[in-house]
C-alpha cells in the first residue's frame, strides 16, 4: 500500500451508533482491513451498544506505534480529541469526509447542533492544511467541499461508505409491516433521520400535491428516528401533515428494524426525497438496489449518487414533484424500468465488494504508490 509496510489501522470516529450511517462505514471499514489480514480498530470518543469491539480514544496512541500505521479519521462534526491526535501522532494519516451539515440548518430548533456544526466547518479548514497523508471523501460533492477548504487534489480521492445494503437484500421483510400496510394504497416512502437539512416539509408539500391532484389512495411513509432535540421540527411536520392531509394518509414510522425497513421497501412503488444536504445519502442506494425507483431534488450530493438512475429535479418544485410521482406510479413500465436502472448503478458502483476495491486503489496512492 506504500514504501511500508501496512502494521496498524485505527479507526476513528467521535460517536459510534447502530444504523448511524457514519457508524455503517466505520465498521465496513474496518471489516475491509481485517478481511485482508491486517490488524484494524474501532476508536471513539463514546458508543451506543454496538456488535463491535469498540475502544475509547484515550488508547489509540498505545495502538499505533509505528511510522507505518494509520489512522483513519470519520470526520462530519466538530470533535477536539481528533485533532489533537492529528497533530500529534507520527504515524501516517487519513482523513473520510462526510461532510459537515451547514449550521443554518439548525437555528432556532438546536443550538447544540447549530454551534458543532459552525465549528465543524472551523475544523474543516484547519484538517485540510494539516497535510494528512490521503483524504477520502464520499462523495465528489464532500471532494469539492475539501478542495475549497484547502486540501490538495492530489492527495484527494471519492470513496463511497460502506453499508448494511447487503444484509437489507439478504433477509425477510417484517410480516407485521407487510399484513399492516398492504391495503391497497400507492405507498411513496422517503427514509432518513427527521432532521432539518433532509427536506421532509419540501417533500410533504409535494405528496400533498400528489395526493390532492393524482391518487388519493396514497400514503407517503416517513421512515427515521424522531431526536429529542428536534422535537421542534417534528413538531412542525406533524402540524404541516394535518393541515394539508388527512391524518391516514401521512405514516411517520419512527426508528425501525432492518427487517420493518426491508418490508417498507417492498411496498412501495417510489422513493422519494426532498433533502437539502447530503453528503451522500445511503438510503438512495438502498431504494436502488431494492428496485424502487426514485424521485428526488437535485441538491448536494444527490445527483451524483443517483446518476441516470432515477428522476432527479432541478427545480424544487411541489408541483413537479408531484407529477413525477404520478409519472412512475400510473406507468407500470416506466416504474419497472427505473428500479432496473437503479439497480444497475448499485451492482456497478456501491455493493461494499466495489466500495472496498476503491477504498484500497485510494490507499495505494499513500506515498506516491
Amino acid at each position: 500500500m506504500s514504501n511500508l509496510p501496512l502494521n496498524r489501522v485505527a479507526i476513528l470516529t467521535s460517536h459510534l451508533s447502530t444504523g448511524d450511517a457514519v457508524s455503517n462505514d466505520a465498521v465496513g471499514m474496518c471489516k475491509a482491513f481485517c478481511k485482508r489480514g491486517i490488524e484494524a480498530r474501532l476508536f471513539a470518543g463514546s458508543w451506543d451498544e454496538v456488535e463491535h469491539e469498540m475502544f475509547p480514544v484515550q488508547e489509540v496512541g498505545n495502538f499505533l506505534l509505528s511510522e507505518a500505521d494509520l489512522l483513519i479519521y470519520h470526520f462530519s462534526i466538530e470533535w477536539k480529541p481528533a485533532l489533537e491526535l492529528l497533530s500529534e501522532l507520527k504515524c501516517r494519516r487519513a482523513i473520510k469526509y462526510h461532510n459537515v451539515t451547514p449550521p443554518e440548518f439548525f437555528a432556532g430548533i438546536s443550538l447544540w447542533h447549530e454551534e458543532k456544526c459552525s465549528e465543524g466547518r472551523e475544523q474543516l479548514k484547519l484538517i485540510a492544511r494539516m497535510n494528512c497523508d490521503i483524504y477520502l471523501a464520499d462523495s465528489e460533492y464532500n471532494r469539492q467541499d475539501l478542495l475549497r477548504a484547502g486540501a490538495g487534489p492530489e492527495k484527494c480521492f471519492v470513496v463511497a461508505p460502506f453499508h448494511h445494503t447487503d444484509r437489507l437484500l439478504a433477509i425477510e421483510g417484517a410480516i407485521h409491516i407487510l399484513d399492516g400496510y398492504r391495503d391497497g394504497r400507492t405507498i411513496i416512502l422517503m427514509v432518513g433521520r427527521i432532521a432539518p437539512n433532509k427536506g421532509h416539509v419540501q417533500l410533504i408539500e409535494a405528496f400533498a400535491n400528489y395526493y390532492h391532484d393524482y391518487n388519493r389512495n396514497s400514503r407517503l411513509v416517513i421512515v427515521g428516528k424522531e431526536e429529542a432535540a428536534f422535537a421542534l421540527y417534528s413538531k412542525r411536520l406533524h402540524e404541516l401533515t394535518k393541515t394539508l392531509l388527512s391524518q391516514e394518509a401521512v405514516s411517520f414510522t419512527g426508528e425501525t428494524t432492518d427487517n420493518e425497513l426491508k418490508a417498507f421497501y417492498l411496498l412501495s412503488s417510489v422513493f422519494a426525497i426532498a433533502s437539502e444536504h447530503e453528503g451522500f445519502c445511503v438510503p438512495l442506494v438502498e431504494a436502488m438496489a431494492m428496485k424502487v425507483p426514485v424521485v428526488a431534488y437535485a441538491s448536494s450530493a444527490i445527483p451524483a449518487t443517483v446518476g441516470g438512475a432515477g428522476l432527479v429535479l432541478d427545480e424544487r418544485n411541489p408541483f413537479l414533484m408531484a407529477e413525477s410521482i404520478n409519472r412512475l406510479t400510473s406507468d407500470e413500465e416506466l416504474n419497472v424500468a427505473v428500479g432496473m436502472k437503479g439497480r444497475q448503478r448499485y451492482e456497478q458502483y456501491f455493493t461494499n465488494e466495489k466500495i472496498e476495491e476503491e477504498l484500497f486503489r485510494a490507499l495505494s496512492q499513500i506515498n506516491g504508490d
